[in-house]
C-alpha cells in the first residue's frame, strides 16, 4: 500500500536533478504532490533530450500511481527544468528565482549536483582540483545561500535545505583526495547553516550516501566487475544503493510533519557500510 501524498502543494528545487540521485528525489517528490524545479548541466549527457522527455513521462506515471487527482498528461506535470552550471554563483540563484517565479515560493532546496573523477593523488592537476571544489562545494555554498535568502523573506517564513554529502565525508578514498574534502565541506556547511538559519525556521541537514549506482560510477561498478563484487561484500545489506534509496530519506527531511525538529543532522544512507568499516 503506497503512502498518501506527503508534500501536496509544496515547492522544491534540486541541483543536478536530471540524473542519478537528484532525479530519483525529484520523481518521488513529484509523486507526493510537490512542484519541482531542477537544473542540469547542458550537454553533459549525450542523451539529454531523451532524459528530459523520459523524466516527464516517469513523473506522470509516478504521480498517477499515488495521487487521487493526477495531471491529465505528462505536459501538465509541475516540473521546471533549467540548464545551468552549478559551479558558477549565478546558477543556484537562477534556479531559485525561476522556481519561485513559476511556483510562488520555495519549501525545500536540495543541493545535490556534484562530480567525482577517480584520480591518483600525485597526478591530480590544479585544474581538476579546482573543478571539483567549484562544483561540489563553492557551487553548493552559493546555491544554498540563494535558497536561504528566499526562505527567510517569504511568508510563511522557513523551509528545509538538504545537502547531499557522502560517506566520503567520514572516510578516506585513495583516488578521491580532491573529492572527499568537498563532501566533508557539505557536511560542515549544513551544520553551520543549521545554527545560522534556525531563527528563520529554516532546517538544514545532510544526507550521506554510500555507494550509490549512478552515471558517475556506472563504468567503475559495472555488473560482473571485481570492484562491484568487493563493494557489495563490504555492505551489510549486500547490495549497492540506487538513487531511489536516497529519495525516501530526502522526503522525510522535506516533510515538516515528520521532521520539524530535525536540523543540523547527518543521515547515512549506505546499507550499513560505514559501521562495517570500523
Amino acid at each position: 500500500m503506497p503512502l498518501p501524498p506527503l508534500l501536496t502543494g509544496q515547492v522544491c528545487a534540486i541541483t543536478g536533478g536530471l540524473t542519478g540521485i537528484g532525479r530519483g528525489i525529484a520523481l518521488l517528490f513529484l509523486s507526493h504532490g510537490a512542484k519541482v524545479g531542477i537544473n542540469y548541466l547542458a550537454s553533459h549527457n549525450a542523451s539529454e533530450d531523451s532524459l528530459l522527455s523520459s523524466m516527464r513521462d516517469e513523473a506522470f506515471q509516478a504521480i498517477t500511481s499515488r495521487s487521487p487527482h493526477p495531471p491529465t498528461s505528462p505536459d501538465d506535470v509541475p516540473l521546471l527544468t533549467l540548464s545551468g552550471d552549478i559551479s558558477t554563483p549565478e546558477a543556484g540563484q537562477d534556479l531559485v528565482e525561476q522556481t519561485v517565479a513559476k511556483f510562488g515560493r520555495l519549501d525545500t532546496f536540495i543541493s545535490n549536483a556534484g562530480i567525482c573523477k577517480f584520480e591518483e593523488f600525485l597526478e591530480i592537476s590544479p585544474q581538476s582540483f579546482q573543478k571539483h571544489l567549484n562544483t561540489n562545494l563553492s557551487g553548493a555554498f552559493y546555491a544554498v545561500q540563494a535558497a536561504a535568502q528566499q526562505m527567510s523573506k517569504q511568508t510563511p517564513q522557513g523551509g528545509s535545505i538538504i545537502g547531499v554529502s557522502s560517506i566520503s565525508a567520514l572516510v578516506g578514498g585513495a583516488q578521491q583526495c580532491h573529492y572527499t574534502p568537498t563532501k566533508a565541506g557539505i557536511l560542515s556547511l549544513m551544520q553551520s547553516t543549521a545554527t545560522a538559519l534556525g531563527k528563520y525556521n529554516i532546517r538544514c541537514n545532510a544526507l550521506l550516501p554510500g555507494t550509490i549506482r549512478t552515471q558517475l560510477n556506472d563504468e567503475d561498478l559495472k555488473d560482473g566487475s571485481e570492484k562491484k563484487k568487493y563493494m557489495e561484500g563490504r555492505i551489510p545489506l549486500g547490495r549497492l544503493g540506487h538513487p531511489d534509496d536516497m529519495a525516501g530519506p530526502a522526503l522525510f527531511l522535506a516533510c515538516g510533519e515528520l521532521s520539524s525538529y530535525v536540523t543540523g543532522a547527518s543521515i547515512l544512507v549506505d546499507g550499513g557500510a560505514f559501521v562495517n568499516f570500523q
